[in-house]
């Protein structure tokens, strides 16, 4: 795949562009905003962050939470490159969750719970 610029992406920037193309039904590139062009709103944000959590496997914790972070596939692949490194996790592969309180990692992320909280509500 290569972005509006003809740079090769990467496979998280595939992943992502992937998933917002077929939540979003319109294809979308690593750079455009679906935001700003009206495709998403809240509760796709709270989609977005539980994707982000469960394809990548890591937390969004609150302080994480910066709509900038998540308005373009770009945005999200720095911002999953970035808590690997944190999390000192690898970019794929069969690492375990660290949202697992066994694996000794948070037990909780905001995505999951926001979606229990609204779920509990309908």
């Amino acid at each position: 795949m290569t972005d509006t610029t003809g740079n090769t992406t990467d496979r998280i920037t595939e992943e992502v562009v992937a998933f917002l193309t077929a939540a979003l039904r319109r294809q979308v590139g690593p750079d455009d905003d679906y935001f700003a062009l009206g495709l998403a709103d809240s509760l796709f944000a709270l989609e977005l962050v539980t994707f982000v959590e469960d394809r990548f496997r890591l937390t969004v914790e609150v302080e994480d939470l910066d709509l900038d972070s998540f308005r373009t596939a770009a945005r999200i692949t720095r911002f999953v490159r970035c808590k690997q490194g944190r999390q000192g996790l690898p970019d794929s592969g069969p690492q375990g969750d660290p949202r697992d309180a066994s694996a000794g990692g948070p037990a909780v992320s905001v995505g999951h719970e926001l979606l229990k909280a609204r779920d509990a509500r309908a």
